[in-house]
């Protein structure tokens, strides 16, 4: 196909230097005279190859990639791949950042230097962890640990927004589920509240790095409403790492079914409708969804067959935002170390020790000591001084 169009441009050429006219020339092959006149500004008798087509990439492209840039993406990547790390986009854009690179690349910039150095081959065989374990919670019996997490903004029909709290008890997945109308520290009390006053107080609540859970990224050590709430009340609230949120799976899965068998298929138009219909779809998951790591039973079964005995909580009003500033108890966060071992507590820096470097570990708020102590496999390996604020 290639060498009949350039036999055209030059046979059409060669009869415009015949004589014939453009318009007899452009009616005989179906082109138009700027198509015509193109290749006879073109036309050069010292060049035989002059009918040719040229290549159209630009000689300059200023959006690609500086070199220095991808052989910094390479190395790095090989370097993570031969420690037998994680090498993907996501690590490989971390230790970037960790180096000081700059301009930083994107994930989709990396994975276009990544293919276009095919660097995308993985490793083979089942993954081997490396360093210790990822430090679970206890979720045995019903309420040792609870997951939470705070979907939204969704949408009724008209101009409502709301969001939901969602909580789900890692044991039996007996779940909660609470709309409230924004994300600020009230709400989050109100919905955390009403939850216990179905499901009962936890050991452990495990959250995300939200600020509406942890508080003000310009006051870290402000200790937010859910933090305080969970001081007064002996819960120790856990905070999963960074960019991590399949370390939060069993709410994750939750929110999952919750998008596709409410949000997907609820028709109201008001916030009560709204509270009364996700009452009846909690109660409906806890009575009727059956789980195979519960032998077959619903979550309100397995609780009944556990006999374990809940804990409620002392008062029928929610606390009010601000509460009053805990003197004792503790909470947590469990974060990756990278290479530049540098521990990330809501955005305070602290440098962590060596031998924690590609490891997680457990950092500690001591509120009545008033330190942060870092655990590495149940072994403090670290303290620092902590003032709460």
């Amino acid at each position: 196909m290639k060498k009949t169009v350039e036999t055209e441009r030059a046979a059409a050429v060669q009869r415009f230097l015949d004589g014939e006219t453009p318009r007899v020339i452009c009616a005989s092959h179906g082109r138009t005279t700027a198509w015509l006149y193109k290749w006879i500004k073109r036309y050069d008798p010292e060049n035989p190859s002059w009918y040719q087509s040229r290549s159209r990439q630009p000689h300059h492209t200023p959006q690609r990639t500086p070199e220095e840039i991808e052989e910094i993406v390479e190395l790095v990547r090989l370097s993570l791949y031969n420690k037998g790390l994680f090498c993907g986009d996501q690590a490989i854009r971390w230790e970037l950042e960790d180096w000081g690179v700059k301009p930083l690349p994107s994930l989709r910039t990396i994975n276009r230097i990544l293919s276009r150095r095919q660097l995308t081959h993985r490793q083979t065989g089942r993954y081997e962890p490396k360093g210790k374990r990822y430090p679970e919670l206890p979720a045995s019996l019903p309420n040792q640990t609870q997951q939470v997490d705070l979907l939204g903004p969704c949408y009724l029909t008209g101009p409502i927004r709301f969001y939901s709290l969602n909580a789900v008890d890692v044991a039996i997945n007996r779940c909660g589920v609470q709309p409230v109308p924004s994300r600020s520290g009230q709400s989050v009390l109100d919905a955390i509240w009403s939850i216990w006053k179905r499901m009962g107080i936890p050991d452990n609540v495990q959250v995300d790095n939200d600020r509406a859970f942890y508080g003000s990224p310009t006051h870290p050590r402000g200790m937010g409403p859910l933090i305080r709430l969970c001081l007064l009340y002996g819960v120790h609230l856990w905070f999963i790492p960074i960019a991590e949120p399949w370390r939060n799976g069993t709410v994750e899965k939750f929110n999952d079914h919750y998008r596709q068998k409410f949000l997907a298929k609820i028709h109201l138009s008001s916030e009560k409708e709204l509270m009364k219909a996700s009452q009846a779809y909690e109660n409906k998951h806890n009575s009727t969804y059956r789980y195979s790591k519960l032998q077959g039973q619903t979550p309100l079964k397995a609780l009944a067959g556990m006999g374990r005995k809940l804990v409620f909580p002392d008062r029928k009003q929610t606390p009010r935002h601000p509460l009053e500033k805990p003197v004792a108890g503790f909470y947590h966060l469990v974060r990756f170390i990278r290479s530049n071992r540098r521990l990330n507590i809501f955005g305070e820096l602290f440098s962590a020790p060596p031998e924690t470097q590609y490891e997680y570990v457990v950092a500690t708020i001591d509120v009545k000591e008033q330190k942060l102590k870092l655990f590495l496999d149940k072994v403090q390996v670290e303290e620092y001084k902590y003032r709460m604020r």
